[in-house]
């Protein structure tokens, strides 16, 4: 994954829209779904969990199906890129200790992953206005630098792979 410039404002307008799009057709999707399933199956004893529990998930499957269908859509374009940023960023999380066990080894694709990882954190955080651990996240890149400067490597985010994080161990 390459990291791209998102314009901050359009980000925000544009997510806002996709949450209330997405709850709006939620509770009236679910509720329709509900209350025909209701209609068509009354229950004797006045239970209905069972249906609106139905019409929840089935809703829930309707909107997921629709979101991937426009991921592409140019009005989903920051929306999405976050979103993918969010699972390239959890995967390198899912094997932090293993990272930062090859940082300290000198690993090189170590030492891309954990470099993509901040850029890609920071630019999260920008995003989200978290400028509370922006200077920890200075801090750390400052201590992987001085690591990779140990080992006269040149890091690039440009140059991590997802597939070479399998190779981290």
């Amino acid at each position: 994954m390459t990291l791209i410039e998102v314009d901050k404002l359009r980000y925000r307008a544009h997510l806002n829209r996709v949450i209330i799009v997405c709850i709006v057709g939620l509770t009236i999707g679910s509720l329709g779904i509900a209350q025909g399933l209701i209609a068509l199956f009354p229950s004797d004893t006045g239970s209905h969990f069972h249906w609106n529990l139905i019409g929840v998930v089935i809703t829930s499957l309707l909107i997921g199906t629709q979101l991937i269908k426009y991921k592409t859509h140019e009005f989903m374009h920051e929306v999405a890129y976050v979103w993918d940023l969010k699972q390239a960023l959890n995967k390198i999380s899912r094997k932090m200790r293993k990272v930062r066990q090859g940082v300290e080894r000198g690993d090189v694709n170590a030492m891309q992953a954990l470099n993509f990882f901040y850029a890609g954190s920071r630019q999260l955080w920008q995003l989200d206005d978290n400028n509370i651990t922006q200077d920890e996240l200075t801090i750390w890149q400052a201590e992987l630098d001085a690591k990779a400067s140990e080992y006269n490597l040149v890091l690039d985010i440009n140059l991590y792979d997802q597939h070479t994080l399998s190779s981290i161990n």
